[in-house]
């Protein structure tokens, strides 16, 4: 049921007259896809919008990332848009288990309006949880067919149906990040204190961390933390393994390493790349440098170590720790605050931090069978996709959180980059509702007006964002921009394999389930062990692992990956 196909004639007859009105490049950091830029800055390219009721509506939403609940017109953005359509948002985020809250609302077969399954999508599709859109989208998306033009083949199912709209429909061009994060992260008074040296590797980051630690054991009377990952949550477990990768020289393409010459996907469980990182963490833990909360502290407790001015290093990715990270940002103290740095093995790699352009096919919102009124969720859905409202979900309101100077670029004053960097602005406001997880526009878009989608991707803007103290670090590393560590990314069609889906029930499911078990069983007791326990530990958790079908999910991914390659999604 998962697997792409193209459409059924008559959407595939509407999707190529769209594609001479709009084309999109794929989403992610690297250089324009000029291929596709030229009409996405048509004029030819004027959204059109449909007519709709504006009668009073509330419908329901559910998402499965970490957020507040709220009514949707308590913020600024969805109160203008709730005038322009009439309808409004009762918001709930998941809280605890993602796994467990799908499995409940399947159980009971009763589901919000739409939903937002990140992780949880292939279970809930194939409970029958989401109604097709095809017929929807036909009748009542000029924009939607504007936006997602170009993909319509990659978010088309095996049956011939669309059931999400994904967050990362590149259109207009292609923006690279300045301000790349990853995956490692260390406290800046560290670097600061030993005159910004080189850390490049894993054992430069491990042994500048032992060195400060042991200058400063304690910050304002409590101990230092030397390094911790966040690692209790089996739907966030992916944050102390995804390492192994990046380690290696290679991007986020899940459990697997791509070949850049065969497209063959090898996994990296039970190999020679994860143990090196195992055994970094177990030599890290014998010296007392590892969190020994690691692998129980909940999500609150991590953040607060973050926070706190006593953890020297951690690997997480920044939509995990985002508020946190603007939290110190906001606090004014560059020394308590962090950089990611993009470590590997060993000098000889190159390393592949930064996504290459991309397109998620199964990170998006769907409608539910419980939804009452299919229609009126379409067009609101269609109505956020026109330029005008996809500047008010990520920039605002001109005047209010931007301005426009002289020359028609969109900028931020001081006080608007402060507001915008404020998770409890960010809320009050509705950019945390309303820029990401909505059908949208991908991030490294450009307007038909030549400026960024977002914001941070804006040249004047990530400028001016900066502080005294990231100025004074990009100084001393020579460097203009964050995204100046890192080395330039190599396309990879298929990129990210994460994203290819495994059936529920099927042998490529039932592996990813009980390997990740397996990591989550023998992680805390690799890292854990005594340094002399390790070997054994290892070949006992090797032994387990090759119980699996690993060669049959290799297999399976490969040529999932080749397909993509020859573009067939």
């Amino acid at each position: 049921m998962l697997k792409k196909k193209v459409l059924q004639t008559s959407l595939a007859v509407l999707t190529a007259a769209t594609l001479l009105l709009a084309a999109c490049s794929n989403n992610e950091p690297v250089a324009s896809n000029t291929k596709n830029d030229s009409k996405n800055n048509s004029k030819n390219n004027t959204e059109v919008v449909a007519e709709v009721s504006k009668d009073p509506v509330t419908f329901t939403y559910f998402g499965f990332g970490a957020n507040k609940d709220v009514t949707a017109s308590d913020t600024t953005i969805g109160k203008l848009l709730q005038e322009q359509t009439g309808v409004d948002w009762k918001m709930e985020f998941v809280v605890g288990d993602s796994a467990t809250k799908a499995g409940v609302m399947i159980a009971g077969g009763d589901y919000p309006d739409v939903i937002s399954p990140v992780g949880e999508y292939a279970k809930l599709l194939d409970a029958g949880a989401y109604i097709p859109l095809n017929d929807l989208i036909e009748k009542h998306g000029p924009n939607i067919k504007r936006v997602y033009g170009d993909y319509m083949d990659k978010i088309t199912h095996e049956d011939g149906n669309i059931y999400i709209l994904p967050f990362t429909a590149n259109i207009g061009g292609y923006l690279k990040d300045p301000d790349a994060t990853t995956n490692f992260w260390m406290q800046r008074a560290v670097l600061k204190e030993f005159d910004y040296p080189e850390v490049k590797t894993l054992d430069q980051y491990f042994e500048l961390i032992e060195k400060y630690q042991a200058k400063y054991p304690t910050k304002d009377g409590k101990n230092t933390i030397g390094f911790a990952s966040f690692a209790s949550s089996p739907g966030e477990y992916y944050t102390i393994t995804n390492p192994v990768m990046h380690l290696a020289g290679y991007p986020n393409d899940g459990n697997v390493l791509v070949d850049m010459e065969t497209h063959e996907a090898k996994l990296y469980m039970a190999s020679e790349t994860e143990k090196k990182w195992l055994q970094s963490l177990n030599a890290m833990n014998s010296k007392g440098l590892v969190d020994p909360e690691t692998f129980t502290a909940n999500k609150d407790q991590y953040l607060a170590k973050l926070t706190s001015g006593r953890l020297l290093g951690f690997a997480s990715y920044i939509w995990q720790v985002g508020d946190a990270i603007n939290n110190l940002k906001t606090a004014g103290n560059d020394d308590l605050r962090y950089v990611s740095l993009p470590l590997v093995y060993d000098t000889s790699i190159t390393d592949a931090y930064m996504d290459p352009p991309s397109f998620v096919n199964n990170r998006g919102l769907g409608i539910s069978v419980s939804a009452e009124d299919p229609e009126r969720i379409i067009k609101y859905w269609d109505s956020m996709l026109t330029e005008e409202n996809q500047k008010l979900m990520t920039w605002g309101e001109e005047g209010v959180t931007y301005s426009v100077n002289a020359d028609g670029r969109y900028v931020m004053t001081t006080e608007q980059l402060a507001d915008r960097n404020d998770n409890d602005f960010k809320r009050n406001y509705g950019f945390a509702y309303f820029e990401y997880e909505w059908p949208r526009y991908g991030n490294n878009s450009i307007y038909e007006n030549g400026n960024a989608h977002w914001p941070f991707y804006q040249a004047e803007v990530a400028a001016n964002n900066y502080t005294d103290g990231d100025k004074a670090l990009l100084e001393a590393y020579g460097l203009k921009t964050f995204s100046d560590f890192y080395a330039t990314p190599v396309e990879r069609p298929w990129y990210p394999a994460w994203s290819i889906e495994k059936e529920q029930g099927s042998p490529e499911q039932i592996f990813n389930t009980k390997s990740g078990d397996l990591q989550q069983k023998y992680y805390p007791k690799l890292v854990f062990a005594s340094t002399d326990k390790f070997e054994s530990v290892w070949n006992e958790y090797v032994e387990e692992f090759n119980k699996l079908d690993g060669a049959g999910f290799e297999q399976f991914v490969t040529k999932k990956v080749q397909d993509r390659v020859a573009g067939k999604w």
